[in-house]
């Protein structure tokens, strides 16, 4: 199939074609034509399948087919709300790009930068907004938002709005919503509480549900290697090292692990950059359009960070913490296996994290292949025999305190005894 079979207005297709688009993905081929009847969408998907074209080009055809020439003030009309600065400005920049020729305009706002010139283009009149919760209401809050005109909604990355603490936020947007609407709801996973705020913003509703987790897999070049926290950061300088030249993409689990890793690649002289939600915006976007840019070849990130990365010829992404959620796995080295493209994806694991290791490889059904050993590298046999040689060391520790505690309670026993001897 390609996007003229789709039947979309003729500005759209000719954006399409200038971004090099000719065959619609998995679910851009499901969830278009379901959204230009008109009806309600509840998409189960991760990020780098086509989500954002899957429902920003309907909601263009329909703007721009629905204009007839109208004069005066654009009203807000179509409204996306998801949950980072970095994925709402890839979002907008996307309606940029296959909107180009259509006339219609768009605007991105997001928190952590001072309003002022966000409020004068809403002013100004936007038929598209993109938002994150906590600014959107905001603004709203202000009145410089209404959604009286409002016809499309789009909630991105649901089930991430909810691992970072916005379902107050959503729930009261979406209590403002207007009733009559076509509301699309995104999430890459479907948790009961995902599920409740599904029902509660959609109507008659069709599914569409893509399963990249395989697909990705199969397409990415996988390895892990088996080595003590200790070691990790001597393993990423190394591995660096033998690919001077590759865009890199290091994921940390946690804001200060990130920062750690950057302090330790900048004693070793290799330049890079850290991004995570204690970073201020300037410094995030200036990091990441380094990265998109290739000045800088290595970026470090959070997952909650990382929504948004959308880089062309990633080399190499490390898992250089193993995360403790699986799917988020399968996002992360779907970082370096978009669309078409092959990729490679490393990983490391201390004993803490051969858990995380069973459970990735039971939702990808394969075995990460293991890979050889290395002058920091330990065998998976090691690994575990580190860990039963911890536990057992933990074991004879709490007998030898359980021994003392009994032994120091039959003295005091025995003191009692005496005590009591006297006493009568």
């Amino acid at each position: 199939m390609t996007f003229k079979e789709l039947g979309l207005a003729d500005p759209i297709l000719k954006a399409l074609q200038v971004e090099g688009y000719e065959n619609p993905t998995p679910i851009q081929e499901q969830a278009i034509p379901i959204l230009l009847k008109g009806k309600d969408l509840l998409g189960v998907a991760q990020t780098g399948t086509g989500k954002t074209a899957a429902f920003g080009v309907p909601i263009l055809h329909h703007l721009y087919n629905s204009q007839n020439g109208q004069q005066g003030k654009r009203r807000l009309k179509a409204l996306v709300v998801t949950p980072t600065r970095e994925l709402a400005i890839q979002i907008g920049e996307s309606f940029t790009a296959y909107g180009k020729f259509t006339g219609l305009r768009n605007t991105v706002i997001f928190g952590g930068v001072k309003q002022n010139s966000q409020v004068n283009k809403l002013r100004s009149g936007v038929d598209i907004l993109v938002a994150t919760p906590g600014r959107l209401l905001d603004l709203m809050n202000q009145g410089y938002i209404s959604f009286r005109d409002l016809e499309f909604v789009v909630l991105d990355e649901a089930d991430h709005m909810l691992d970072m603490g916005f379902i107050h936020d959503i729930k009261k947007i979406i209590s403002k919503l207007p009733p009559k609407r076509q509301s699309l709801f995104f999430s890459a996973t479907m948790p009961k509480d995902i599920v409740a705020l599904s029902r509660k913003m959609l109507g008659d509703f069709e599914r569409v549900t893509i399963k990249p987790e395989q697909a990705t897999a199969e397409k990415v070049e996988q390895g892990v290697y088996f080595v003590s926290k200790g070691d990790k950061p001597k393993l990423l300088i190394l591995l660096l090292k033998e690919r001077p030249n590759d865009s890199v993409l290091v994921f940390s689990r946690t804001k200060h692990g990130a920062d750690k890793i950057g302090k330790k690649l900048r004693q070793a002289d290799i330049m890079s950059a850290a991004i995570h939600g204690n970073k201020s915006q300037n410094a995030r976007q200036k990091a990441l359009g380094d990265f998109k840019d290739g000045k800088l070849k290595v970026l470090i990130a959070t997952d909650i960070a990382a929504r948004g990365i959308d880089v062309e010829e990633l080399s190499l992404v490390i898992n250089y913490d193993l995360p403790n959620i699986s799917e988020t796995y399968v996002h992360r080295i779907g970082r370096t296996g978009r669309a078409s493209a092959t990729g490679i994806a490393l990983s490391f694991c201390d004993t803490e994290e051969q858990p995380y290791l069973r459970d990735i490889e039971k939702l990808i059904q394969q075995e990460v292949p293991r890979m050889p050993p290395h002058q920091f590298v330990d065998s998976e046999d090691e690994v575990v025999i580190k860990k039963e040689k911890k536990q057992q060391r933990s074991h004879n520790s709490n007998r030898n305190r359980n021994r003392n505690s009994n032994s120091s309670g039959g003295q005091n026993n025995h003191k009692n005894r005496n005590r009591n001897r006297r006493r009568y």
